[in-house]
């Protein structure tokens, strides 16, 4: 519009729908605009006559090309956010975010943000993190089987706190069960909690639900008691836990309190990744595996977004604790992409591969997926079968002295395969997918170089790949509800 000499009556309007005030901005700034085209149209017209004189002069004297005029600036899309003025009122101004952490005084969590979280359920702790009490944390309590996490890698699933230091994120993926109620962003630009006091809240709250949890039905007292020693810790609640700017500090008092970290990041932060101190274990998402298909299921807000996506890949690959593949299938989107995966998984040489159906969570404004977007658990299957053949064959062709790799473990109900490094962690005739988390905190206090092969123990046979049970522990109680004829809860 501005080429073909169209002229900005009145700034661009914005405002902040967490801040409430949306109306009044907006009749602000149409009375602003009805202002304007009540001006003279004489003097506008000789106004804009004065500006193409001068114009011409300079092109003139300094054979100059034209510059933009300031005031008519065009802001990008993604700069807005750092453009509006404090007191929300819409006008467009020119504004550096904070770069000192010690700077930045805007709390993540607005009003609105904390009143849509606190009804799903969330505990949230300072001005950006939460916990909340996973399903597979009560289902254990009641002795009724563990979640995918307990069959492939045995941490106790009611002694397992899922949280997350950051509610941001920098995707707004379509399978999120988050329903997109966290916020989005590119960098950290928030007031920020010390780690200490993120631990110790959420540890507090998580203990405070897991005591409420006594009134469920069925619930085993000895879990109970158990549950309040926390054992785990799920950095996967919601969010990009690896953006919160102490994440090292936050996973160094975790491992103080004996307590195992699994960290899952969207791989949009190659350089995180790589500054990132010893975890439990590390996981990179990779929801699709060429640029089209990231952008329509993660839908990034980096423009960069495939370029971060195989850096944080190769990252992950010079980690030396255990790092995971965590392929998301969403059916009619990213399951016929084999070649491409297998293409990520041999750049990446992770020591497992965890393939999971996505869970269909109910419509959602924000996602257009259905129940039938969500594979079957022998899908999973069939496609792990076909991922790992085609990245043994690729190994075999390009003669690289890297592990070949084989379906380990499977959980059916979370419709979840495991595909583990075989050259690691298959020892003398059976599968060591397990940790044994005692030596893994012993080996973080020593602070001796480690790797992933000093702290795996033994896989028991009912969660290996093919076992009668599935994945299901013998040990827990299989319910079905009376109208079911398989086993949910």
């Amino acid at each position: 519009m501005k080429a073909k000499s169209a002229r900005r009556l009145v700034p661009v309007g914005l405002g902040d729908v967490d801040k409430g005030n949306m109306p009044e901005v907006f009749s602000s700034w149409c009375s602003s605009l009805a202002r304007a085209l009540k001006k003279d149209k004489k003097q506008m017209e000789l106004k804009e006559a004065a500006k193409r004189k001068q114009k011409a002069i300079q092109e003139a004297e300094e054979s100059m090309s034209e510059e933009e005029d300031p005031e008519n600036e065009m802001f990008d899309v993604e700069d807005v956010g750092n453009s509006l003025a404090p007191g929300g009122e819409g006008n467009v101004v020119e504004s550096k975010a904070p770069t000192k952490l010690e700077d930045m005084t805007k709390e993540m969590l607005t009003p609105v943000l904390r009143k849509e979280l606190t009804k799903q359920g969330y505990q949230l702790i300072g001005s950006h993190s939460g916990v909340k009490l996973c399903r597979w944390t009560k289902n254990m309590l009641r002795g009724r089987g563990g979640c995918y996490k307990h069959s492939f890698y045995g941490i106790s699933s009611f002694q397992c706190m899922e949280m997350t230091p950051s509610l941001a994120c920098a995707n707004k993926c379509v399978f999120c069960w988050r329903h997109h109620t966290n916020p989005v962003t590119k960098e950290w630009r928030w007031k920020v909690d010390e780690p200490k006091f993120l631990i110790d809240e959420a540890i507090k709250n998580h203990r405070k639900m897991i005591n409420a949890a006594r009134g469920i039905q069925g619930v085993l007292k000895e879990r109970i008691d158990e549950g309040m020693n926390i054992k785990h810790c799920a950095l996967s609640l919601v969010g990009e836990p690896i953006i919160y700017p102490y994440i090292n500090q936050f996973v160094d008092l975790l491992h103080e309190n004996e307590i195992s970290s699994f960290l899952v990041t969207n791989a949009q932060f190659p350089e995180k990744i790589l500054s990132m101190k010893p975890v439990t274990q590390l996981y990179i998402s990779i929801d699709a595996a060429n640029p089209e298909s990231l952008k329509a299921i993660d839908r990034p807000l980096f423009s960069d977004f495939w370029e971060r996506h195989v850096a944080s890949i190769d990252a992950l690959a010079k980690y030396p604790q255990r790092t995971v593949h965590r392929l998301t299938l969403v059916k009619e989107h990213n399951m016929e992409e084999v070649q491409d995966y297998a293409k990520l998984v041999l750049r990446g040489l992770p020591d497992f591969v965890e393939v999971k159906g996505v869970t269909y969570c109910g419509k959602s404004d924000a996602s257009n997926l259905t129940i039938k977007n969500t594979p079957f658990h022998d899908e999973v299957i069939s496609f792990c079968k076909n991922l790992v053949q085609v990245v043994n064959d690729m190994i075999q062709q390009s003669n690289q002295q890297a592990a070949l790799y084989d379906i380990s473990c499977e959980h059916e109900h979370s419709l979840c395969v495991l595909i583990t490094n075989k050259k690691k962690f298959f020892v003398e005739g059976r599968w060591h997918t397990w940790i044994d988390y005692p030596k893994f905190h012993q080996l973080v206090k020593s602070g001796e170089p480690f790797s992933s092969v000093d702290y795996m123990a033994p896989t028991p046979d009912w969660a290996v790949y093919g076992a009668n049970e599935r994945g299901f522990d013998p040990v827990e109680t299989r319910f079905k509800r009376n109208n079911q004829s398989e086993p949910k809860d």
